[in-house]
């Protein structure tokens, strides 16, 4: 009896230092932020100039800008997923400029160049900043958000706080907690996160076009929370599943062209 009591004991010290370990350490695992800089035209999108935005908290914030072309176009202010860099995802911000659409994507405090280190708060700071510099450079009514993962968590709120035309979502989530708690249901995570991204408390008051698509084979963000999202939004919206995508092949799968589509039908291609 003895011995069972003094293994309780153990077993919960373990799980109270596995705990605390999380809890110091949950912003490295939300925010496993990429440094590494690269001009736009190392990177494969010499088309893009880069900028350096300042945030509300003294931040500076490196944002790579290819306009659209002509006064017609959107500009598809882009929000990351949180492993995300501006190098590695240049490829697909050429694409979604191919056909003369401009693109703005701004990489988060800590990333890319950017300083700082990210929290929701920071990236709030951070969209704020974005937000403006896009303003500078077409009307907000051609200002299409894109917010992929992480970034829809980013992309939600800001729809909120100013005018848009429309926004896109890859692989989003009703919350990053929902997120933690399904990947680590023996974690007391809804008690101890501190950046939770509550996409589903605010979505259905989004009033402008919404896209969401996501893969049948995420196991990041599985697709049951892009669906709950989704079901959530009162806005005139279309949800995309693809059978054959995960959390890293929406663009492989036709994603750019389901933009364009949707995009379409509200005038804004």
């Amino acid at each position: 009896m003895e011995i069972a009591k003094w293994l309780v004991i153990a077993l919960f010290g373990i799980y109270a230092a596995i705990v605390a370990a999380m809890y110091v350490g949950q912003r490295s695992l939300l925010f496993p932020v990429r440094p590494e800089r690269a001009t736009p035209a190392r990177a494969g999108f010499p088309e893009a100039q880069e900028h350096i935005l300042t945030t509300d908290d003294g931040e500076r914030l490196v944002a790579w800008l290819r306009p659209p072309s002509g006064d017609k176009k959107p500009l598809f202010l882009m929000f990351l997923g949180n492993g995300d860099n501006l190098g590695i995802i240049a490829p697909r911000l050429r694409e979604m400029a191919a056909d003369g659409s401009g693109v703005l994507a701004v990489a988060y405090r800590g990333y890319s160049g950017s300083t700082g280190s990210p929290s929701e708060t920071g990236l709030t700071y951070d969209a704020e900043a974005a937000y403006r510099f896009a303003r500078s450079v077409v009307p907000p009514e051609r200002i299409v958000l894109f917010g992929y993962s992480l970034g829809s968590g980013v992309a939600i709120p800001l729809a909120l706080r100013h005018e848009t035309a429309a926004v896109v979502l890859f692989a989003p989530f009703t919350s990053a907690v929902d997120v933690a708690a399904s990947a680590y249901p023996w974690l007391p995570a809804r008690l101890l996160m501190k950046d939770q991204f509550r996409s589903l408390e605010v979505a259905g008051k989004l009033k402008v076009p919404i896209l969401v698509v996501h893969g049948e084979r995420d196991r990041v963000v599985p697709i049951n929370f892009g669906r709950e999202l989704y079901a959530a939004i009162s806005a005139p919206k279309r949800f995309v599943s693809l059978p054959q995508a995960d959390h890293f092949s929406l663009f492989e799968n036709g994603g750019v062209a389901i933009i364009r589509s949707f995009l379409g039908e509200f005038g804004l291609r």
